[in-house]
């Protein structure tokens, strides 16, 4: 029997910014987070709340979808790893139902266990 290899923190990283790069946020979530995933909004955060599991996880997916009008643009830079965590610098330009069009940033820091994400922390 061969064991299924681990990925490092640096690899998920990686990956993570290989598929953001296309809006892969669904594959992200089935390939690169644990089951019992954790995600921290903000405490001022609008709409979303902080959530555990990688179901519930995919629904706040599906909510901030829902809230969405039109994604003029979006990015993602290059992860900064260091330890069990890397982060990254998102941001898009959106117009979100009832609210006109924005320009959001955030940092995103996720933490790794045995080769998946466990957290993930929204900072904006």
């Amino acid at each position: 029997m061969i064991a299924e290899k681990v990925m490092t923190t640096q690899e998920v990283a990686n990956r993570f910014y290989e598929l953001a790069q296309n809006a892969e946020w669904e594959k992200i979530q089935d390939e690169l987070f644990s089951e019992d995933a954790v995600s921290i909004e903000p405490p001022r955060s609008p709409g979303l709340q902080t959530v555990e599991g990688k179901v519930a996880i995919k629904k706040k997916g599906e909510k901030f979808a829902e809230m969405l009008e039109e994604m003029h643009s979006g990015y993602t830079k290059e992860p900064v790893v260091t330890g069990d965590y890397f982060s990254v610098i998102m941001g898009m330009d959106c117009t979100m139902k009832g609210m006109g069009r924005m320009k959001m940033d955030e940092l995103a820091v996720y933490e790794v266990r045995d080769g998946k994400i466990v957290k993930e922390q929204f900072f904006y």
